[in-house]
């Protein structure tokens, strides 16, 4: 008997000995930190500049989004869920061995878990090392939560649980549920509602009140009794839990920037270093405010077929923050056609957008806001043929200042421009400015690209504005708050001051775009603002682009289908939501003038002629800005493409060379005739023009007028132009040009 007896005491030491080792290297370690802040992200969270959520995400492993502080938990919702699950939590030192051993004894007489009785220490062990629901593992666990006491105190053991403890719809801790069922923050909760959550945490998927709170009612019947029994609550407390009603809310994102969002993922982040959130620099209640003006525009203009349009807005006094990313209606609207693409970031042809930056070059190179530029008619050679540039109101007024130009708009006083700027130089410069998306080389475009034969986007488009709203200084558009270890964003300066202030002050003048738009038109604002709009071939694309002291705005409606809209311009469209939304954003701040250069120098200018006014020349007159090195005189007009005496060689523009014509079969042929034209500039003195063709003189004119109209042929010819200087007695004669007419 005795040798068995030693036999089973050795059987059980060895049985001992080998558990003891079994759980010992059974037992896992635990994070430094409970809060799980180095937890692996999987999804970022996006907030907005005042830490509204932008994105809400249940991809993460961990609750790391929601998390809040212990002391942040309404102590009411601590005392239900330590009483519901816990009631020793703070008692014991990890593991319940008498509760556990009730447990075992009922789980082994019905062959499986039936029962659990963990603590929430334990509960917090298994989420941590989640293991197969076996004998073994609740063994394990016990050991587990001693040394998880023997690390953090209660409170960081509480606070981890109701921040990870799981729920229905992949929602963990009572933040993301309280959202998710009644769509409240935890300090709204009524006792209800937080009790509701303790009950729920028992078995998420079967009690989920998504598909029906009945499996709740005995459970919650039970909680309140045992609440009212510890007097945690009163009697009237107790029959408000027990007969309250139950509502229910669907939780959404507080404001719709689906767009944005999307933007910041793509062109923010590495993907090789998720932060946990993205501090952004948007502005939820502006947003709210130019989704409902934009919305309220397409709607309006929708029986002039315009079914989509953005707004965006940008603080360039503050670093270029992005405020507002606003695309017309929701994000899978079936209202709006082509909702989820982004047409901020679509290119599109921007009209007449462009030309405030051509204007600005042509300063920078000693035009100045009283330079005339001619408007009339014009064609240039475009491959084989030629292109007619024309005004939008098919109205020319001769001899204009560039200041009258650019405020009206008007098309072929831009194209000379660009030919005296240089379509390479003017294509660099928008490329500089940010424009990336003109990808094709200067010759593709053409003098075109002064009226926006390209296509461009509105965040291209207002991140060139910000270049003459700041002064000339290029900073790019920044998407998110910076923080300690932010590098400052590179600058450059591409107008100077003097420049760009003029070309601001020309946009924000009334006066300057009488001509086209009326001196009390909506683009007249009450605070001054610069304002360029814009509208491309056939209405398919209307602009308005503007800025303030502070703000740059950019408003761009059509169909992202490449629909046409009904007669829909910049000037009528975009531009009173233009309006509205610097009504909003002169609310929030004080107003100032533009920018206007110190280094300005003003002068009173004939409106006229461009010179200064003197006490022998009355005429209608006008204050006008220059640089300082740059004032005009009282004795000849500066003129675009003015004629002068060191001309040495001429040319002809039309026709130009391999030019090919056809005659219109709807006109009689001894009608249709080609008007043969010389290039600007030509000599200072009087002289006579001789026109050839294949040769032989077909005409004269005076060199006062470059111009001879031809009477068609068809064939192949050669054309020519001979000049016969009265003064000097020269003879200039143009290079030989092929042309065909069919």
């Amino acid at each position: 008997m005795r040798i068995i007896f030693w036999s089973l005491v050795g059987l059980a030491l060895t049985g001992l000995i080998t558990l003891t080792v079994f759980t010992w290297h059974a037992l896992l370690p635990f994070p430094p930190d409970l809060t799980l802040r180095d937890s692996t992200v999987r999804k970022v969270q996006v907030l907005d500049r005042q830490q509204h959520p932008l994105t809400i995400t249940y991809q993460n492993d961990w609750n790391i989004h929601d998390y809040v502080a212990l002391h942040e938990i309404p102590k009411s919702l601590q005392h239900i869920f330590v009483l519901s699950e816990d009631k020793r939590f703070y008692e014991h030192g990890g593991p319940e061995w008498n509760a556990r051993w009730h447990a075992v004894g009922q789980n082994l007489f019905a062959g499986r878990i039936i029962r659990g009785a963990s603590t929430i220490t334990e509960q917090v062990v298994r989420m941590l090392h989640p293991r197969p629901r076996t004998f073994w593992s609740r063994w394990v666990e016990g050991f587990e939560a001693y040394r998880l006491e023997s690390q953090f105190s209660k409170a960081d053991i509480l606070e981890f649980y109701l921040n990870q403890v799981p729920y229905a719809s992949n929602r963990r801790g009572v933040v993301q549920a309280a959202r998710h069922y009644f769509d409240r923050d935890l300090d709204t909760l009524n006792l209800k509602e937080m009790a509701v959550l303790a009950v729920l945490v028992r078995s998420p998927s079967r009690l989920d009140l998504r598909y029906g709170n009945k499996d709740i009612t005995p459970s919650l019947s039970s909680l309140a009794d045992r609440l009212l029994a510890q007097q945690l609550i009163t009697d009237e407390d107790h029959q408000q839990l027990m007969h309250a009603d139950l509502q229910l809310h669907q939780a959404d994102l507080p404001i719709q920037a689906t767009h944005f969002v999307n933007h910041v993922y793509q062109a923010q982040l590495s993907p090789n270093n998720l932060p946990v959130r993205l501090h952004t620099t948007l502005d939820s209640d502006l947003q709210r405010k130019v989704q409902a003006i934009i919305d309220q525009r397409v709607h309006d203009l929708n029986d002039r077929n315009v079914h989509n349009g953005a707004v965006l807005v940008v603080d360039h006094q503050q670093n270029n923050e992005v405020l507002a990313w606003v695309n017309a209606g929701n994000f899978l609207s079936h209202d709006v056609p082509a909702s989820q693409i982004d047409a901020i970031i679509t290119p599109r042809q921007p009209g007449s957008t462009l030309k405030p930056f051509l204007y600005a070059m042509a300063l920078e190179q000693g035009w100045t806001a009283a330079t005339l530029i001619k408007d009339a008619p014009l064609s240039e050679s475009v491959g084989t043929g030629l292109h007619s540039f024309r005004n939008y109101s098919r109205s020319y007024y001769g001899w204009l200042r560039l200041r009258d130009a650019l405020g009206n708009s008007l098309n072929t006083p831009a194209v000379r421009t660009i030919q005296y700027v240089g379509t390479d130089m003017f294509l660099q410069q928008l490329r500089d400015l940010g424009i990336k998306s003109l990808t094709a080389d200067a010759n593709f475009y053409g003098d075109g690209l002064a009226l926006g034969n390209g296509e461009v986007t509105l965040v291209e488009l207002v991140q060139a504005y910000t270049v003459l709203a700041n002064r000339g200084l290029f900073q790019p558009l920044r998407f998110l708050q910076p923080t300690d270890s932010t590098a400052p964003t590179a600058t450059r300066v591409l107008f100077s001051k003097e420049a760009s202030s003029l070309i601001a002050d020309i946009l924000s003048d009334s006066d300057a775009r009488r001509l086209e738009f009326g001196s009390g038109s909506l683009l007249r604002f009450p605070v001054q603002t610069a304002i360029k709009t814009g509208t491309s071939t056939d209405y398919r694309d209307a602009w308005a682009l503007g800025f303030n002291h502070r703000y740059t705005v950019g408003v761009w409606l059509g169909n992202l289908d490449q629909q046409p809209m009904h007669q829909v311009s910049g000037a009528s469209g975009p531009a009173l939501v233009l309006r509205a939304v610097f009504a909003e954003l002169n609310r929030l701040h004080e107003t100032a003038p533009l920018y206007l250069s110190p280094r300005l120098v003003s002068a009173e200018i004939c409106r006229d002629n461009g010179l200064l006014k003197t006490a022998q020349s009355p005429c209608s007159s006008r204050l006008e800005w220059f640089m300082e090195y740059n004032l005009p005189d009282d004795s000849e007009p500066l003129r675009l493409a003015h004629t002068t005496d060191k001309v040495q060689h001429i040319a002809l523009r039309q026709p130009s060379d391999a030019l090919q014509m056809a005659m219109d079969p709807r006109i009689p042929d001894a009608q249709e005739a080609f008007a043969l034209v010389l290039e600007q500039p030509l000599p200072a003195e009087q002289g006579q023009i001789e026109w050839l063709i294949d040769a032989q003189v077909v005409g004269e004119s005076s060199l006062a007028q470059p111009r001879f109209l031809w009477p068609l042929q068809r064939g192949m010819h050669q054309a020519q132009a001979r000049v016969l200087l009265s003064e000097s007695g020269k003879t200039l004669t143009t290079p030989s040009v092929s042309f065909v007419v069919k």
